[in-house]
């Protein structure tokens, strides 16, 4: 093993023997001490990020199926949490229990999301994607029927969305972390990028064509739709193909489960840049996130007087500056200040709803929204870039499905600004928490010189084993 100060130094190609990053021509790198030959895009290509095209990454066979799924799965996605909330709010009209509801997603999390980084890291990621929808599929299939028959109460409502979370939790980190199977490695920025414009085409359109199918199919034909997505989750799925990963331990041969997830908690513990970005995330699903999530049913029925297409048009407005802004990610390229980026879209993003929560009809309202989307997937596209590309290739599903713990607290935001609205008023709750971020957004600016500095270059060339060690930003390439 190499000592620190080997490690700490940056590591030079070899031109002849297309050595880099610790990884030689033939996709042999280093695993705890053993040989380790990888497979896949990210075997072939370990130089520095270069200027890809806009649509790069959908040029890729694989990677355009992987994106298909997504967008399936994500037009599912928003059209049950739409229905869900509007269903459960319209039946008690209490904005507790919509918190509530969207609160049961955050047990599986909370409970489980560091094991299902190991079983990422462990086991055949597309036999993992492919139960995690087969299970959607049933679910979501069970529920269209029960409301067909006039037989679901608010009970099952809870249950659905209890039992979807554990789903979710597995499903989350692996569709992040074979993004690495399926692209090479100066492609991920643009990847990821465009793999979250997949998330924000539907967040677009979503949200809108849930309300106007509430009031053309009725719930029961929401739900209907949400299983004609999942089978084209699953048939995008099976066209794909994943490449072995020869050579990485998986299942017996990568030690125990514990040892698996203590070592993926040491990891994130201990390497600063990891730490920084896992605590720096806590503050969207805090305090940013459970607005638009969270509080939106009561502010297009309360607040704007209307109905489930003005809720529709609410939550697709937060869509359409995230399609905007995960495409003004994916054009880049090798723009280096990154950290930069990160808290000027966290502190434009938290002004946004600030401005948002003194709108008084939803023509002012818009606007913000737009705004607001567009920041906050600026904020997550870059950051999950950068946090992806400084974790070794055999620990990122540990340490992305770690990161989803800041997100498991979103569901909890969301039941505690759902009773803080009934309360005060939905208004003065988004004026509040708004304003927090903000001011911890200045504070890190401040007080916070490594996320502050934070260059691409400083995680692109990082070795795929060990941890990233930044450079001085006196002699990064600006």
């Amino acid at each position: 093993m190499p000592s620190d100060s080997e490690r700490q130094r940056p590591t030079q190609p070899v031109m002849n023997g297309n050595v880099r990053n610790g990884a030689s021509g033939n996709g042999v790198g280093t695993h705890h001490g053993a040989a380790v030959e990888l497979a896949g895009p990210q075997a072939e290509d370990h130089a520095p990020i270069a200027n890809v095209g806009m649509f790069y990454s959908l040029s890729l066979r694989n990677f355009r199926l992987l994106w298909a799924s997504q967008f399936f799965g994500s037009a599912g996605m928003w059209i049950q949490m739409t229905t869900l909330s509007w269903i459960v709010y319209d039946l008690t009209g209490k904005g507790t229990l919509l918190g509530a509801m969207n609160g049961m997603r955050a047990i599986p999390l909370l409970l489980l999301a560091p094991l299902a980084g190991v079983l990422v890291d462990r086991m055949d990621r597309r036999k993992l994607m492919l139960m995690c929808q087969g299970v959607m599929l049933f679910l979501t299939m069970g529920m269209a029927v029960g409301l067909a028959l006039d037989q679901i109460d608010v009970w099952h409502l809870f249950a659905f969305t209890f039992v979807a979370g554990f789903v979710q939790v597995v499903w989350m980190p692996v569709q992040q972390t074979v993004v690495f199977d399926l692209v090479p490695r100066h492609a991920i920025p643009n990847a990821v990028a465009l793999a979250s414009a997949a998330f924000n085409v539907t967040r677009v359109f979503g949200p809108s064509a849930a309300g106007f199918l509430i009031k053309a199919l009725g719930p029961e034909g929401n739900f209907f739709v949400q299983s004609a997505a999942y089978v084209g989750v699953l048939i995008t799925l099976i066209m794909i193909t994943f490449p072995a990963r020869r050579g990485v331990p998986t299942g017996r041969s990568a030690g125990s489960i514990r040892s698996n997830l203590l070592d993926g908690m040491r990891y994130a513990i201990h390497t600063p840049m990891t730490r920084s970005l896992m605590l720096m995330g806590f503050i969207p699903p805090l305090l940013l996130i459970p607005t638009f999530m969270g509080l939106m049913p009561i502010f297009a029925k309360d607040v704007f007087r209307g109905g489930p297409d003005t809720l529709g048009f609410l939550l697709s407005a937060t869509g359409v500056g995230g399609l905007i802004g995960a495409l003004f990610v994916a054009a880049l390229g090798k723009f280096e200040r990154r950290g930069l980026i990160q808290l000027g879209s966290l502190l434009a993003a938290s002004l946004s709803l600030l401005g948002f929560s003194f709108a008084t009809s939803v023509a002012a309202a818009l606007p913000f929204l737009v705004l607001a989307g567009f920041t906050e997937m600026v904020y997550m596209a870059t950051t999950q870039t950068i946090l992806q590309l400084s974790v070794p290739d055999h620990m990122r599903g540990r340490i992305i499905s770690l990161f989803m713990l800041t997100m498991g607290l979103m569901p909890l935001a969301s039941m505690v600004v759902g009773t803080l609205s009934d309360l005060f008023s939905a208004p003065v709750v988004v004026t509040a928490v708004s304003s927090i971020a903000a001011g911890l957004t200045v504070a890190i600016f401040l007080l916070s010189p490594r996320i502050r500095n934070l260059r691409l270059s400083q995680v692109v060339a990082a070795p795929s084993d060990s941890p990233a060690q930044p450079t001085a930003p006196a002699t990064a390439r600006r």
